[in-house]
């Protein structure tokens, strides 16, 4: 019996600490429900562009067991490259015409960048697991320490061609730029675009996981890849196309992480964390488990920066560390994380 009570402690003392949260939170947002809706929106459509980006991240970690240091990188350089498509060959009047917030975006102009962007980064990602990561395959140290070497080379490429300067990907000038209800009035893009486009894509990942052939040899993978490989399964092409399909996920997070919020200097660093705070929580190699983290991350953020206070005390400079707590007492009660399975 008492066993079982020091087994179960961890698990009662996170629920009751969960349960305080909650209760602390209806607290604060009692004082003003339209800043609450709009703090929780905040999360919620930050989560959908950290499940976009986690997800590829997830898919490469989960069955390559290959912590991709450059998953952030190709996120920025994604952004980077809608940017660059958009105000070349949608821009008014001449191709070195920045775009502003006085210019016109047509639909294409959006969605032409996004494409292109989603592509490339895809096959870059494909390059750099063919090129640098195939040859040492199961040597996750020397793997993490090639990518991390690939992140500075992208970070300081990057700087130089592009500079220090904050960029925004335009949304067409015809999408209207708030949702209104009464007098509340909230981003279009943040919750029409890019919380669907995660739902859209958390959808086809789970029809691509269950329903086919590529998805069960992922899920074996996951499972027993040495078996996988005796089977007689070509591992390596299996590989090559989780890669180049996580790869185009943090392209195509890129594009709409540049439209929601901007590209520049730093975001490469601070997404790839969010991705492993993601991967993480949900535990490897699980999409259900990308999606709970990526939403348990998107509340902790938005709420830490807003509502962190203590007698009078405003405390939201540390709410960064909101977040690592949140790690901490996910692993504390499920050490793979919620949904992790041992490898």
């Amino acid at each position: 019996m008492r066993g079982t009570l020091r087994r179960q402690a961890p698990r009662g003392i996170l629920i009751a600490l969960a349960l305080a949260v909650i209760v602390w939170l209806l607290v604060k947002g009692s004082q003003n429900w339209t800043t609450f809706f709009e703090v929780t929106l905040n999360g919620i459509t930050s989560a959908a562009l950290y499940f976009v980006v986690a997800a590829g991240f997830t898919l490469i970690f989960g069955l390559m067991r290959v912590v991709n240091m450059a998953h952030g990188s190709l996120y920025l350089f994604g952004g980077y490259l809608a940017y660059e498509a958009q105000s070349h060959w949608f821009a008014s009047g001449s191709s070195q015409f920045q775009l502003g917030a006085s210019s016109s975006t047509s639909v294409a102009g959006l969605v032409v960048p996004l494409i292109f962007a989603t592509v490339v980064i895809g096959l870059v990602g494909l390059g750099i697991q063919q090129i640098f990561l195939r040859w040492n395959q199961g040597q996750d140290l020397r793997q993490a320490l090639i990518t991390i070497a690939i992140s500075f080379i992208f970070a300081d490429q990057l700087i130089a061609h592009y500079g220090g300067v904050v960029q925004s990907i335009q949304q067409p000038s015809s999408w209207p730029q708030s949702i209104v209800i009464g007098s509340f009035r909230y981003g279009f893009f943040r919750v029409a675009v890019v919380l669907a486009a995660a739902v859209v894509i958390g959808l086809l990942l789970y029809l691509l996981f269950k329903h086919t052939r590529f998805g069960m040899i992922i899920r074996a993978g996951v499972d027993d890849r040495a078996m996988l490989s005796a089977l007689g399964v070509n591992v390596q092409l299996v590989f090559a196309g989780a890669f180049l399909l996580g790869a185009m996920l943090a392209g195509l997070g890129g594009v709409l992480g540049g439209t929601m919020i901007s590209v520049g200097p730093g975001l490469d660093t601070q997404f790839l964390l969010n991705a492993l705070i993601v991967v993480i929580i949900g535990g490897m190699g699980s999409l259900p488990g990308a999606a709970i983290g990526a939403l348990l991350l998107g509340l902790v953020q938005a709420y830490s920066a807003i509502y962190l206070h203590f007698g009078g005390t405003d405390l939201s400079p540390y709410g960064v560390l909101a977040q690592f707590i949140l790690v901490i007492a996910v692993l504390a009660v499920r050490p793979l994380g919620l949904f992790g399975r041992p490898a």
